[in-house]
């Protein structure tokens, strides 16, 4: 009995210390192929959260003064020194009310679609990428529920050619793919989920500034003497 427990104890004081020596690089390729998928679409969301976060960042960043500068030179008759700070201001704003500026003569409704064809292209390119995030933040759960019905499988298989036994170590790779995928799925989306919507907020509260400026804009044009 005394030589029983002195054999199995390394035994398990080895399988133990596996146990806590396992780490992020060996959980990750124990969760087999699907992983590497998961590992591209988390580094593509990744990439394209930033990128198009310091681009709506970028375009938001607009001189709070720039429709009154904007009125100033359109009242004092000044209309190429107008279009001038629209080009020297890097914004869909900018851009957009160029566009207006360029129009002036024209009739108002001429005027008006102008500005919001101009707008509906800028948010167009603001929106690039977004897509792709949306598919990111749906995909990579059901990649991962995918990774867990194979590892089920994987540990039947198991299971059934080892005889029916029960063996953990059996059942221990099929397990490892089914919940290592699992994991991994919800890491990569969730964040994409959470990053996409934040994106969009941004994105719809640039578009209410847009249309607050296109206002602003039409209102200079209809009473340019008063202002």
């Amino acid at each position: 009995m005394m030589i029983l427990l002195q054999a199995t104890e390394p035994v398990a004081v080895a399988a133990e210390q596996t146990a806590k020596t396992m780490g992020l690089g060996e959980l990750f390729l124990a969760g087999g192929f699907l992983m590497w998928p998961l590992l591209i679409l988390g580094g593509a969301a990744v990439f394209i959260f930033f990128e198009r976060f310091w681009a709506i960042r970028k375009a938001s960043s607009v001189d709070m003064n720039f429709m009154n500068r904007i009125r100033d030179l359109i009242c004092d008759g000044k209309i190429h020194a107008a279009v001038q700070l629209c080009r020297s201001t890097d914004s869909p704003i900018a851009r957009m009310i160029e566009k207006g500026i360029g129009r002036i003569g024209r009739p108002l409704s001429d005027v008006q679609n102008s500005i919001e064809n101009v707008a509906n292209l800028e948010v167009s390119k603001l929106e690039t990428g977004l897509p792709i995030l949306a598919t990111i933040a749906g995909g990579a759960p059901m990649l991962g529920f995918l990774g867990t019905v194979v590892g089920m499988v994987q540990a039947f298989m198991n299971m059934s050619q080892a005889g029916g036994t029960v063996d953990m170590t059996v059942l221990a790779s099929g397990m490892y793919v089914a919940m290592v995928t699992t994991v991994g799925g919800l890491v990569v989306g969730v964040p994409a989920y959470f990053g996409y919507n934040y994106l969009v907020a941004r994105i719809e509260k640039l578009v209410f500034r847009m249309e607050a400026n296109s206002i602003a804009f039409m209102d200079i044009l209809n009473q340019p003497i008063e202002q």
